[in-house]
């Protein structure tokens, strides 16, 4: 029999969401796991390891036991719950309503002593040392037992069910099909509690909607991070009441001089509470002091001698900064973090400070030094791109690894780092030369450069205790709708995915590529438009 199982390396404290009923709240805690795959010494340890790669779950889990058989999702099938908890009463109903359009079943919700033939969620497991979004699901025969410590763990699994069932059962409309899973038990842990996805709205930007549909798609891989790059030179996205030109002028355009856009605070609220619904905490960025063309362009006193320059629709970087020295440039920022902060539950508020080329190193610091302090006095803490090594890093502060060349200056151990290693995890580069979206500045990057890298390796000097979680961002110079979107996602987001929540030991190239070509399916039935990588084994 073929098992993998999990071994806790370290705990830190990273919040995580908990969506209550009346309100959305906070948690703080996360445990970065580790896990160990190997064989047993079973005779039939290859046809066992076979049948476990055939369920094709992505991210791969950190213990799977193939059983005999299958449990029968019929009309008379309800979902039981544990708890009368409204948190996971709502994740039951999200269950129930995934389910009901392509099987036609009622799908109940109700709690109680479930009959057989039902799908069970139970909360308080209490597994000792797993983390919040730890669950165990037991497939029978005759019942699906899905368990967690808590309700985040629920809704992670759930993601599991609906891989394990045909993949008809991302349709939106009636389907004739045998809805059939197969009987598993698995035990399942992430290795880091942070794991995300950056969505660039500022070169193009992109609707409530589409920033809803990305969320879907992100939380089907147990994603737990929307980076939402809301400011750069071409356009400012997000509602600042006290500064309305930011949006109304320094909104009004994006890349190529197309008409741009913005959410109001009410619209951002919005999507902070469908997120959270997904448990997925949003990370708002502010660029600065470099990216600041917009904001420049929307007030003249921000500049230097009063004097704004034009709005600006190309795609270089490092021309714009903030005035670094004087008192006006601090005061609009306070009232920036001030007003963002108070919309967003989440802990973090992510400061950019990425190719302030424009910016002399001096200042820079000073900037950073006391920008970091501005966000930690409206209760929150600063991410930033890792140029903000250079400053002196608060002890709240966490770096983001982006570049390619292996090295980081200015790295203590104190420091917590995300890595998204442009030449592996950036999604707007090109898969290859031909295709026609994205760009190529850190070389191309098809589905199996996303794949194969490990975190701890990238960097001599960081370590596996240093890192808080990894993300792939999409920047948006060459994207213009959801299809480019998707197109430039998949299939490289699930990989990232699975770096992020899989034990890197049993991860490998050759294995990945059949569960992500198993993948294929679901993606044409859901209509997400992807690149059909000639590296991968796709079904027709």
């Amino acid at each position: 029999m073929y098992k993998c199982t999990n071994t806790t390396n370290q705990t830190l404290a990273l919040p995580l969401l908990n969506m209550r009923l009346s309100a959305v709240l906070l948690v703080v805690s996360l445990s970065v796991l580790f896990g160990a795959c190997s064989p047993a010494t079973d005779k039939n340890d290859i046809t066992q390891q076979n049948t476990a790669d055939m369920i094709n779950l992505i991210p791969k889990p950190a213990s799977t036991t193939m059983g005999a058989g299958y449990f029968n999702l019929d009309s008379e099938s309800k979902i039981y719950l544990s708890t009368d908890d409204p948190e996971v009463k709502a994740i039951g109903q999200q269950l129930a309503e995934h389910l009901r359009v392509p099987t036609g079943y009622a799908l109940e919700v109700t709690t109680g002593e479930p009959e057989a033939n039902s799908i069970r969620l139970v909360l308080n497991e209490q597994k000792l040392g797993a983390s919040d979004e730890y669950y165990h699901l037991a497939i029978t025969t005759d019942q699906v037992t899905l368990s967690a410590n808590q309700p985040e763990g629920l809704f992670r699994g759930i993601q599991t069910i609906r891989q394990l069932l045909p993949a008809a059962i991302e349709s939106n409309s009636l389907q004739e099909e045998t809805w059939q899973i197969p009987v598993v038990d698995i035990e399942d842990n992430p290795r880091y509690g942070y794991r995300g996805s950056m969505l660039d709205v500022s070169r193009h930007f992109f609707s409530v909607v589409d920033v809803k549909r990305y969320i879907d798609l992100i939380a089907m891989y147990k994603m737990n991070v929307l980076h939402l790059h809301l400011s750069d030179d071409q356009g400012w996205r997000i509602e600042i009441k006290s500064w309305p030109n930011l949006t109304a002028y320094g909104g009004s355009t994006q890349v190529g001089g197309g008409e741009g856009g913005f959410y109001t605070q009410e619209q951002y609220t919005d999507i902070v509470n469908y997120a959270a619904s997904k448990y997925i905490l949003i990370v708002p960025e502010i660029d600065m002091p470099g990216h600041t063309n917009a904001a420049l362009a929307s007030y003249p006193e921000l500049n230097f001698e009063g004097k704004a320059p034009d709005l600006y629709t190309g795609t270089e970087v490092g021309f714009s900064s903030f005035t670094i020295d004087r008192e006006i440039t601090y005061e609009f920022i306070d009232d920036v973090i001030r007003e963002l902060s108070a919309i967003t539950p989440g802990p973090y508020i992510h400061i950019g400070a990425d190719e302030a080329h424009a910016t002399a190193k001096e200042d820079f610091i000073l900037f950073v030094n006391r920008v970091q302090k501005i966000v930690e006095s409206h209760g929150k803490s600063s991410i930033g791109w890792e140029e903000i090594l250079s400053s002196e890093i608060l002890p709240s502060s966490v770096v983001q690894y982006w570049n390619t060349g292996g090295e980081i200056t200015g790295f203590t151990p104190e420091t917590k780092v995300i890595m998204s290693p442009a030449s592996n995890s950036y999604l707007d580069m090109k898969y290859t030369d031909s295709t026609a979206l994205g760009l190529n500045w850190a070389g191309n990057s098809d589905v199996k450069d996303s794949y194969e890298w490990d975190p701890v390796t990238l960097v001599e000097r960081i370590s596996d205790s240093d890192i808080i979680g990894v993300e792939a961002p999409l920047w948006a110079e060459t994207i213009e709708n959801m299809d480019d979107i998707e197109f430039l996602l998949f299939p490289r987001l699930p990989g990232i995915a699975e770096i992020g929540w899989s034990p890197q030991e049993g991860r490998n190239w050759d294995e990945y590529k059949h569960r992500l070509a198993a993948q294929g399916p679901r993606y044409e039935i859901m209509g997400v438009n992807f690149f059909r990588s000639p590296l991968v084994p796709w079904t027709e």
